[in-house]
């Protein structure tokens, strides 16, 4: 009898252990939904915001917005002095969400090469150099080049180095792999120190002109190419191309 009166209990007991459980994770719920669902105010854009604007300039292109929690973007900026000083790192359309991840510095900003107008008539492409032959590693957007192309023999054609391009634009440089190596092996975070150059490959783009385009792809694929940097004061390049036997000359 004592037996079956402790077993009663226990049963009882676990059953309102059980309960209590289920009620304390239905309130937890509950209280996670009520969360979600407060509001909170956010910046949303209103007008398309061109690429490299400033958050000065922003005005009534942007204007917040009360959303659920759960609807807010990761990195949604709830106050503009959270980017002040910051421009605008791509086009923002209309109803997206301001998140920080969307801005940077004028300064990033610019050697993306992304605040550069392409003149009209020319067109884009984008060669993959090793430092070595980008002028080793500084060029910057904006800057012009000289393009020399150099083709290996064929049959009776010997070696060709020569001059196939000048003055053209560049208008964005990536670096592959941008951390540098000291001449004694060490890292170091500035890639403009002497004796330091960036590993990998350099993405180059350059704005040059449709007829042109198919001769840059042809050294690039069949020949090697070297950038030099070709100032507006600089001389004209001289034409024809140099020998083994030339070089002599």
């Amino acid at each position: 009898m004592n037996r079956r009166v402790g077993g009663i209990i226990a049963a009882v007991v676990l059953a309102l252990f059980g309960a209590v459980l289920v009620l304390a994770y239905a309130g937890n719920a509950d209280s996670r939904a009520q969360e979600g669902q407060k509001l909170v105010s956010v910046f949303v854009v209103q007008s398309e915001i061109p690429a490299g604007t400033s958050v000065n300039e922003l005005g009534d292109r942007v204007a917040k917005k009360p959303l659920p929690k759960t609807a807010v973007a990761e990195g949604a900026i709830t106050d503009l002095e959270q980017v002040k000083g910051l421009v605008s790192g791509a086009v923002l359309v209309t109803g997206e969400q301001l998140i920080r991840a969307r801005f940077t510095t004028p300064s990033a900003f610019q050697s993306t090469g992304s605040s550069l107008s392409i003149p009209p008539g020319l067109v884009t492409t984008t060669i993959s150099l090793s430092a070595d032959r980008a002028v080793g590693g500084v060029l910057t957007p904006g800057s012009t080049v000289l393009v020399t192309a150099s083709f290996p023999s064929d049959g009776s054609i010997p070696t060709q180095t020569g001059v196939i391009l000048q003055r053209i634009l560049v208008t964005n440089v990536q670096v592959a792999d941008p951390s540098a190596v000291a001449a004694d092996g060490a890292a170091t975070p500035d890639a403009n120190l002497p004796g330091v150059s960036p590993q990998g490959e350099i993405l180059v783009t350059l704005a040059i002109e449709p007829a042109s385009l198919t001769k840059l792809i042809y050294a690039a694929e069949h020949g090697t190419i070297w950038l030099s940097a070709d100032p507006k004061t600089a001389p004209n390049a001289p034409g024809g191309a140099a020998t083994r036997s030339s070089v002599y000359q």
